[in-house]
């Protein structure tokens, strides 16, 4: 076996130790959750059910892709189970869910739900299961019987269908972060240019690669991309310009992902350029030590570390660079980035963990006696190890869909 294999694998060996740390431990399969929280700031469900949201916001449905992500690397079907107990597998698999009522406004936690059913519907397609209930729960298949295998793929559309439709002509376009119609900002949108341009390359409907279109130009257009090639976090409602609000490194992680798949699906290649633009301004400017560090995190100094919110984006920006290098296959960028997110394995192994196997959310500098905070991070437990050893994003998103879809229905 090569160094570079035997690396690979240890670094599996590695995530797959956190993961069952995270199921034995923290995941209660009679309600489906993930019990001991974390937050993300203003993850919006049903109003009834508010107290509950550390349990069922972006985070948790970053968690599930992660898992999926890690059996997809090794072959192995581990937490096979964990899709179908999970509350938003249990929520996909009913083909009477009111989505509307779950996501309660909320469009980046919508945009965070369809990766996870696309990723769930990935990993049961590779093993022969059934996966298009995850798949729908992106759009109404408008079929007169939808079998279970459907359902999964009738949930993500559906979702899909409630984020585009919050597109409109304030600021000149883009998609709100909520219903309630107060603020459009980078990740909503940068979410949505993803699934579009995804979409494209699983479905083929031209409707998807036409929202990833006007998405990106809006985006390019909108101001929202500072003078150092960062994305701050959205756009001052009153004069629809650059809030100057903070550039979190999860804004320039998505926005990547994104400009990949597009690439790919109208055969742009410099959209690439674009995406390296901000990839190469977040090596360089949101580190220390060549490690990550987010603008709020001030541990090694004796200082504040950053909220429950802020905790889970490094771990974003690791995932989403690793879907950019696989979807472009540029070997230049492969061969810059892949040294750093090296090193934020190592960073997260050495800094971040304690002997319990739980991750705490400061990789740049030793813990200092904080306690570790494991589900604060959930969705960089694993791929912080994983996305320094393998691809995660499919080469042939179609190969697993399994069932039909139909075009130019909403």
């Amino acid at each position: 076996m090569s160094s570079g294999a035997a690396q690979c694998q240890s670094t599996l060996a590695t995530a797959k130790s956190v993961a069952q740390r995270l199921q034995s431990r923290y995941f209660n399969p009679g309600n489906g959750k993930y019990t001991g929280g974390s937050l993300w700031t203003d993850a919006v469900f049903l109003s009834h059910l508010r107290n509950l949201r550390s349990n069922l916001t972006n985070p948790w449905q970053n968690t599930l892709e992660d898992l999926h992500n890690l059996m997809l690397a090794t072959g192995a079907d581990e937490f096979s189970t964990v899709a179908d107990t999970s509350f938003i597998g249990r929520a996909a698999l009913d083909a009477n869910t009111n989505w509307q009522n779950i996501l309660a406004g909320s469009n980046d936690d919508a945009g965070w739900i369809v990766l996870t059913l696309w990723k769930i519907a990935n990993y049961k397609g590779s093993r022969g299961l059934s996966t298009m209930a995850y798949l729908a729960s992106q759009a109404r298949l408008h079929q007169t019987t939808i079998d279970l295998r459907c359902q999964f793929q009738n949930s993500a559309k559906k979702i899909y269908d409630i984020i585009a439709g919050q597109w409109d002509s304030t600021c000149g376009g883009g998609v709100w972060w909520s219903t309630a119609h107060t603020y459009k900002n980078a990740v909503t949108n940068e979410l949505f240019l993803l699934l579009s341009a995804s979409g494209f390359l699983r479905f083929g409907d031209q409707a998807y690669l036409d929202n990833a279109q006007k998405t990106w130009n809006w985006l390019l257009n909108s101001g929202m991309r500072n003078a150092q090639g960062l994305w701050n976090d959205g756009l001052d409602s009153a004069t629809c310009r650059n809030n100057g609000q903070t550039t979190w490194t999860y804004n320039q992680g998505v926005i990547a992902s994104g400009l990949a798949a597009l690439a790919v699906a109208n055969k742009d290649p410099s959209l690439l350029n674009q995406a390296e633009i901000t990839l190469d301004a977040t090596i360089a400017r949101i580190t220390t030590n060549n490690i990550l560090r987010e603008s709020c995190d001030n541990a090694a100094s004796g200082g504040p570390v950053c909220n429950q919110d802020q905790q889970i984006f490094k771990g974003i920006w690791t995932k989403h660079l690793q879907y950019y290098l696989d979807t472009a296959s540029d070997p230049a960028c492969t061969a810059k980035c892949s040294p750093f997110l090296g090193s934020q394995t190592s960073a997260v192994f050495h800094y971040g963990t304690n002997a319990n196997n739980d991750i705490g959310s400061v990789w740049y500098a030793p813990n200092q006696a904080r306690p570790i905070s494991f589900l604060v991070v959930p969705n960089f437990l694993i791929t912080s190890h994983l996305s320094g050893g393998i691809g995660l994003y499919p080469e042939n998103e179609r190969q697993w869909l399994g069932c039909p879809y139909r075009s130019g229905q909403s």
